[in-house]
């Protein structure tokens, strides 16, 4: 299997939406060892410009992981796959306009890439996502890579 022989590659996934808590945010920011007001203090975000508590980079990724999980992906596209059988390679983010608590946010994912190395002992699986808010605003994109082991 290689990227443009593969079949999955350019299939779209419905859309999954997912809420931002507000308390979800603090807990991430407190987990990656934030510490500035404007992820915990509605005044703070407010007096820095923000409509409500600002989601940290790379937030978005746990609302997405909980709309549709990489496992799911692989099970739609006819793959065999368990949790232990995936690693999580590589991702980027391009942020197009803030998150913050109580947007309620849209995933349209594809398959971007498929492609195998070591012989077929790894398929790589590269994904892409668009990341829409409840007035249909681009928020960002995400593209990761998930590999599976044979």
């Amino acid at each position: 299997m290689s990227g443009t022989g593969h079949p999955g590659i350019g299939r779209r996934f419905p859309p999954a939406s997912g809420k931002v808590e507000q308390a979800a945010i603090s807990a991430f920011a407190r987990a990656i060892g934030e510490t500035n007001p404007i992820y915990f203090e509605t005044t703070a975000a407010r007096a820095a410009g923000f409509r409500a508590i600002p989601a940290p980079p790379t937030f978005i990724f746990c609302i997405k992981y909980q709309a549709a999980t990489p496992v799911a992906v692989l099970e739609a596209l006819g793959i065999n796959g368990q949790a232990g059988d995936l690693l999580h390679a590589e991702q980027n983010f391009e942020y197009f306009k803030p998150v913050c608590a109580g947007d309620t946010l849209t995933f349209s994912e594809h398959v971007a890439d498929i492609y195998e190395k070591k012989g077929g002992a790894l398929l790589f699986i590269v994904l892409e996502t668009s990341v829409t808010n409840q007035s249909g605003e681009l928020v960002a994109k995400i593209s990761h890579t998930e590999v599976k082991r044979s």
